[in-house]
């Protein structure tokens, strides 16, 4: 879909809007171009990306390459993964490392547990977390740098790229849209976001931190980086009056109860998308030690109910 902004037609250039679902969620477009057909043009090459790289880092899809990559866990193979799985499962390893586990994408078994527990609205049984946390383990991801093979130690392992592959994903599709020219973009995959220059006349993109409007949280002006929060607004099941998150710690295998929301601009939609999990997990004190580590990372704690939520600020030196 396609919409031009009203009052910008006689504008040296004009603001377009493209929309598409992919990867589940709502992927958007946002850039300035001369032409309509260019800039159609250009989307659609994004998108276009997207789509190859939904067949390499689908979970959901029984024959993407991460999929083939779970079905042959346990069975010894060392296995050829394409240059993008290298790239995102190489990133995730290190900031397992870094981390200790608090980031780790062998989470997928613990994944699987807490959707069918969303759905049902009920806890998943103890002896189901336990036997899935078996499965787990980022020290059971072997990689082989010389050769790119990658493999999966134990049995019944599952790969779940969904704290790092939107941001990737993002910083694949700015690309593409600089290569066709277009500089002044800003990318939305499903809410991490890759920011090209900003807009005509302005210092950045405008992004608000905490995802929804407040009169305490503040608003950025960005350009040439990236951004993304993660955070139990949308996604959570309520039973006995706790909320649990979507987000896993992987350390337990137990959704978070924490109501924190962390929003991180790093230079790369990868890193700011899986820092923002891994720090959702740390929360502000271990997270401070993790980002101080860092450069040229940013990122902001929420924390609490609507009505009397807190912001911490923390910045890489």
């Amino acid at each position: 879909m396609l919409w031009m902004a009203h009052g910008l037609e006689s504008a040296p250039t004009q603001r377009f809007v493209f929309v598409e679902k992919q990867m589940g969620a709502d992927f958007r477009i946002v850039l300035y171009a001369k032409e309509a057909k260019f800039a159609k043009a250009a989307a659609k090459a994004a998108f276009d990306e997207v789509k190859r790289l939904n067949a390499i880092f689908s979970d959901y899809e029984a024959e993407s390459e991460l999929s083939l990559l779970s079905a042959n866990s346990g069975k010894g193979k060392k296995l050829s993964v394409s240059e993008d799985l290298w790239t995102v499962l190489s990133a995730a390893q290190c900031l397992s490392t870094q981390t200790d586990g608090a980031f780790d994408v062998t989470v997928g078994p613990c994944v699987r547990l807490w959707r069918i527990a969303r759905f049902r609205k009920t806890l998943p049984a103890v002896d189901k977390i336990a036997a899935a946390k078996l499965a787990m383990g980022y020290q059971k991801l072997l990689l082989y740098p010389e050769a790119k093979k990658v493999q999966l130690k134990d049995q019944n392992m599952i790969l779940d790229l969904g704290g790092i592959a939107k941001g990737y994903a993002a910083d694949k599709m700015l690309e593409i849209l600089k290569e066709k020219g277009m500089l002044s973009v800003l990318v939305d995959a499903g809410g991490d976001l890759a920011l090209g220059d900003a807009p005509p006349n302005k210092k950045g993109w405008r992004i608000e931190i905490g995802g929804r409007k407040h009169p305490d949280l503040p608003v950025l002006e960005l350009a040439n980086c990236a951004v993304a929060t993660s955070g139990d607004i949308e996604q959570f099941v309520e039973v006995d009056g706790e909320r649990y998150s979507h987000i896993i710690d992987p350390r337990t295998g137990i959704g978070l109860t924490a109501r924190l929301q962390v929003t991180v601009v790093a230079p790369s939609g990868m890193q700011a998308d899986s820092l923002a999990s891994a720090l959702t997990v740390f929360g502000p004190e271990e997270g401070r030690l993790l980002i101080k580590k860092l450069s040229g990372v940013e990122s902001y704690f929420v924390q609490g109910h609507a009505a009397d939520r807190t912001l911490t600020r923390i910045k890489a030196e």
